[in-house]
């Protein structure tokens, strides 16, 4: 897919038309657009279990995956069971191309300490690619409030990095939307969050927070780093968002 399959004019007048809307009503929009070449990935965060809440009762056929890394905690994998029990939905796997065993004989050691933005790009970037070949969209659970990075994206947008139409249907939405959507519909998540995890990635790159800090702080913590570079956006001609 180009912008030419789907131009920028209707990325804004989607973005105009949506401004407001629930987010059901936004993922509605995407259904109804796209699928069956809609795609959606997930790391099992509460956002996009959310999401995978509304899919289930919208149209549970949408394909959706998990980059496993190799890296991810335990309790993370054994959200996708608790998903698949409770919504029938089975997570699908996407995995790089080595093991991390094979990956960190390959660099003479684990890189996620000296060079985390290759491990990101080789174990999650490049997976994503191959993932959402053949696909017009793909839903992604992101929050502006979250990361300066995420602020500059919108309710519908194109992905240069992709070649895809982007839908961020809990665009507007805060933690506290998140956590009472959750409570409300008993949706599945993980207890790390309870143990002071609010945001979870790779345990080699995950810790605790205090109270009061960042809900991100706890990724690459003392680093600059805080994206793995999925949500970073490019522009691409002048066309992209």
């Amino acid at each position: 897919m180009s912008v030419a399959d789907f131009s920028q004019e209707q990325i804004e007048h989607a973005c105009r038309e949506l401004k407001g809307k629930t987010p059901q009503e936004i993922l509605r929009w995407a259904v109804d657009q796209f699928f069956p070449h809609l795609t959606m990935a997930t790391a099992f965060g509460p956002e996009g279990n959310c999401i995978i809440h509304m899919l289930a009762e919208m149209e549970p056929r949408v394909r959706i995956f998990n980059l496993d890394t190799g890296y991810q905690f335990k309790e993370t994998l054994e959200v996708r069971e608790r998903i698949k029990e409770k919504y029938g939905i089975a997570v699908e796997m996407v995995r790089p191309d080595t093991t991390v065993a094979e990956y960190e004989a390959k660099h003479g050691g684990p890189l996620y300490e000296i060079r985390p933005d290759q491990c990101c790009h080789d174990r999650k970037i490049l997976p994503l690619r191959r993932a959402v070949l053949g696909y017009k969209s793909w839903i992604s659970a992101i929050r502006k409030d979250q990361t300066k990075d995420r602020g500059m994206a919108d309710l519908i947008q194109w992905d240069a990095k992709f070649s895809l139409v982007k839908v961020n249907p809990l665009f507007e939405w805060t933690k506290k939307d998140v956590w009472k959507f959750i409570t409300t519909n008993d949706v599945p998540y993980n207890p790390l969050h309870d143990q002071g995890y609010p945001s979870i990635g790779c345990w080699p790159c995950t810790q605790a927070v205090d109270d009061g800090q960042d809900e991100r702080a706890g990724r690459w913590a003392g680093k600059a780093k805080k994206e793995c570079g999925l949500h970073v956006v490019e522009h691409q001609g002048g066309t992209g968002i």
